[in-house]
């Protein structure tokens, strides 16, 4: 097979028409802040993923920031999974909070309950549960081992059935290379009244949006209150209309796009059986996390670069970075990442391209013999 002109990104988003439309409304309608659009936005997947409340913000992170500090987890130890990004070991640190690492089940890659209860403190009041690639952590074990709070992180689970009404409050991502990509944002979904007025007074500096009170004004009234009052510290986490337009044409894309990402993970796991270790199924397929022999890794990346196609390593363990590195052993995860290959999975992908991973994957394992 002739190698390819253009690389064939191992993630990558896919937008159209409908989204350059979607931004010339908001452009020409002169209203580029949080308005009507976020409103929408929050509206309908609060509605999505069954909760009663959602509040649109800038990141994921952001979003698991803003329920800390709303929460008033100041000072306490924070229990997260290993295998995740760095944001879920920094974020605690963003709060004066101890990040507690632990490790994670071999098969899933989540959180290990066991380890959580190994390893849990006296002040462990938070724990951050990482949907790995979608596939649920195992909460009702969690429960178990763990009576504390619990951040259900759906970051890669949007959207596969009951995600987010696990923990106590969830929060999703829309960065631009999930499933329902918008360039960079977030949204925490919840159940609790109390934790929505507290979180929506944080968004902007604690100040009432500017189009909480316009809205007034469009009610009937004859303009707009100016005046307001803080009452709380806040912080500059909100979504902008810009963002939530791209946001409400992507939910509308939403199945199709998952649908064509579970294609892609079939095809990998039936035609490269032998060849690698398919991940556990996932509905959302956020990565397509195969394992090959450690000593094939590394080798395995190179040699697909070299046929144009990036492939990238979900995740190099949370407790090998220097800023948040722990003084325990994590066999599962010690042992497990250094098999892991993150094949391309996303929706701009062709069949022509899925072929081409996989040929250059088998030549890749024959030739090594």
């Amino acid at each position: 097979m002739d190698i390819r002109e253009k690389i064939l990104p191992v993630l990558g988003p896919k937008g159209g028409a409908e989204e350059v439309e979607a931004l010339r409304e908001v452009i020409e309608s002169g209203w580029w802040g949080k308005g009507a659009k976020v409103d929408e936005f929050e509206e309908r997947f609060a509605k999505k993923v069954g909760h009663k409340y959602a509040v649109a913000v800038t990141s994921n992170s952001h979003g698991q920031d803003l329920v800390m500090k709303a929460m008033g987890f100041h000072g306490v130890d924070v229990i997260n999974p290993t295998i995740s990004f760095i944001a879920t070991a920094v974020i605690p640190l963003w709060n004066s909070c101890t990040t507690n690492i632990v490790d994670i089940d071999r098969k899933t890659l989540c959180i290990d309950p066991e380890d959580v209860e190994k390893y849990k403190q006296p002040n462990s009041e938070v724990l951050i549960a990482v949907n790995m690639c979608g596939i649920p952590a195992p909460y009702e074990e969690l429960r178990k081992k763990f009576s504390g709070y619990i951040i259900e992180d759906c970051a890669h689970s949007c959207y596969t059935e009951g995600a987010g009404l696990n923990g106590d409050v969830a929060v999703w991502s829309f960065q631009a290379v999930k499933t329902m990509p918008v360039g960079d944002g977030g949204m925490i979904t919840t159940d609790d009244e109390n934790l929505y007025n507290k979180l929506k007074e944080m968004t902007w500096f604690g100040v009432t949006s500017t189009w909480s009170r316009v809205k007034k004004g469009l009610s009937g009234k004859p303009g707009y209150s100016w005046d307001y009052d803080v009452n709380v510290l806040g912080y500059k986490y909100y979504m902008t209309d810009l963002t939530a337009a791209i946001g409400l044409v992507q939910m509308g894309k939403l199945e199709e796009n998952l649908k064509w990402r579970r294609h892609v993970q079939k095809r990998y796991g039936t035609e490269l059986e032998g060849y690698i270790e398919p991940p556990a199924h996932s509905e959302t397929v956020q990565y397509y996390c195969a394992r090959v022999p450690r000593e094939h890794r590394d080798k395995l990346i190179d040699y697909l670069a070299h046929k144009k196609i990036h492939t990238s390593v979900h995740f190099k363990p949370l407790h090998l970075h220097d800023i948040v590195g722990q003084d325990r052993s994590y066999p599962a995860a010690d042992d497990e990442w250094h098999k892991l290959i993150s094949l391309p999975v996303h929706s701009r992908m062709t069949e022509g391209d899925i072929d081409y991973v996989i040929y250059w994957v088998k030549k890749y394992f024959k030739d090594m013999g």
